[in-house]
C-alpha cells in the first residue's frame, strides 16, 4: 500500500507543479486551489508513504514522478520541447526510480 500511496504522492507533486504554471498565468482562487491541493495532497501521501518505505528511497521516487510527470505534461500540454535528450534523461530519472524500488 505504500508503494500506491507514494505514486498518488508522485502525482500530487505534478498537480501541484501543473498548479504553478495556472498561477503564473491567471491568478484566482481556482489556480491557487489547484496548487494548493495539489502540493498538500502530494505531501500528505508522501508522509504515508515513508511509515514503512525509507526517507531516501521515498523522497528520490517522489522527486523523480514529479520530475519527470512535469517534464512529461510540459511537453504534451504546454507545447514544451520534445527533444530526443529531454526524453533521453527522462528515461534516465525513471530507470533510477525502478532500481531504487528493486533494491528496497
Amino acid at each position: 500500500m505504500s508503494w500506491i500511496f507514494l505514486l498518488i504522492a508522485g502525482f500530487g507533486e505534478v498537480a501541484g507543479v501543473m498548479g504553478i504554471n495556472k498561477v503564473n498565468r491567471k491568478m484566482n482562487f481556482l489556480t491557487f486551489g489547484w496548487l494548493f491541493g495539489g502540493f498538500t495532497i502530494s505531501f500528505i501521501f508522501l508522509a504515508l508513504a515513508m511509515e514503512s518505505i525509507p526517507m531516501s528511497t521515498a523522497y528520490a521516487i517522489w522527486t523523480g514522478i514529479g520530475t519527470a510527470g512535469s517534464t512529461l505534461i510540459g511537453m504534451i500540454v504546454y507545447g514544451e520541447s520534445r527533444d530526443w535528450r529531454r526524453l533521453l534523461f527522462i528515461s534516465m530519472v525513471l530507470s533510477a526510480a525502478v532500481g531504487l524500488k528493486l533494491t528496497s
